[in-house]
């Protein structure tokens, strides 16, 4: 599949403030903080960035209006319609801490149980594909939802680092998140390598019983739609070597940094920064390892092309 970079930023960014605005939902920070205000403003700032950014896979973004009419059958209009909803809670909790220096917590929990709703929708539109088998399980919401809480642990931990929380309680279970996180989506590209296809140039064609189907010609000569987004292609070599710089880079190190952040103790600018190295790492790596989720997925229709 083509890596659409709007969808790509869509994905990374809006994770990482549906995240962010769960765990501000959990009241872990302390509410009259400054550091927590920023907190409330910046997750508001990257889910609308993300959200934005999608509309520009659209061919006409004008009518990107029209994706919230058929939420009773597509995940997309219902990621559409929730995305609308979560601002709702996410805008009182967000008012009642930088105006009123408070946490509610109806909003607030209702802010995080909707943004978790929010992600597992977003993953849904792409396992609920049967076309793209690599998608199609239920390890593909798992790996989108444990992102999203390991990035907003990340995130949060900042903000704790820079005076607003605990620099035990956020850093540990961020750790323990992104552990959990690129495990989980090790055992994805793991099934994705090994399990075998359920959609071949036999049962495509139909011409299974006759015997083993081969290209004899391609359907036109010509690049089309389904050419450019269906049928892009990554080298395995290439493909491995970027999951391993995802892995180390927004797996690894932050995980590390978070651990003797927590250990060494203490609030500041230095530890902050620290941890905001770890943020960008962890981002950085997410970004890549999404765009390896786009590039290594094969579509069904590319069996009339011989890919």
């Amino acid at each position: 599949m083509h890596p659409a970079f709007s969808i790509i930023v869509f994905t990374t960014l809006s994770g990482l403030g549906y995240g962010l605005a769960a765990v501000l939902g959990l009241g872990l920070l302390d509410p009259a903080a400054l550091a927590t205000k920023c907190a409330h403003v910046l997750a508001l700032a990257l889910i609308s960035a993300g959200l934005l950014s999608s509309t520009g896979h659209l061919g006409n973004p004008q009518r990107a209006w029209r994706a919230f009419s058929q939420w009773r059958s597509s995940w997309l209009s219902r990621e559409g319609v929730l995305s609308i909803v979560t601002f709702g809670p996410l805008l009182i909790s967000a008012w009642a801490c930088v105006i009123e220096g408070r946490y509610l917590v109806l909003p607030g929990l209702a802010g995080t149980v909707l943004c978790l709703v929010t992600v597992y929708c977003t993953s849904m539109i792409y396992a609920s594909l049967k076309s793209v088998q690599a998608w199609h399980t239920p390890l593909t919401p798992a790996c989108y939802l444990l992102f999203a809480a390991a990035g907003g642990f990340v995130l949060a931990s900042v903000f704790a680092f820079a005076g607003s929380g605990s620099t035990v309680a956020l850093p540990l279970p961020g750790a323990l998140f992104l552990i959990a996180a690129w495990a989980m989506k090790q055992r994805w590209r793991e099934r994705m390598k090994t399990v075998a296809p359920l959609s071949t140039p036999e049962s495509a064609t139909g011409l299974g019983d006759i015997g083993r189907v081969r290209l004899f010609e391609r359907p036109h000569v010509t690049e089309n739609y389904l050419t450019r987004e269906m049928g892009f292609k990554v080298a395995r070599k290439h493909a491995d070597k970027l999951w391993r710089i995802a892995i180390v880079a927004g797996g690894i190190v932050p995980a590390v940094l978070l651990l003797v952040l927590a250990a060494l103790g203490g609030q500041g600018v230095l530890p902050a920064a620290v941890a905001g190295l770890a943020a960008a790492m962890h981002w950085g790596g997410v970004f890549v390892e999404r765009w390896l989720f786009f590039a290594e997925a094969r579509h069904a229709v590319m069996n009339y092309y011989g890919g």
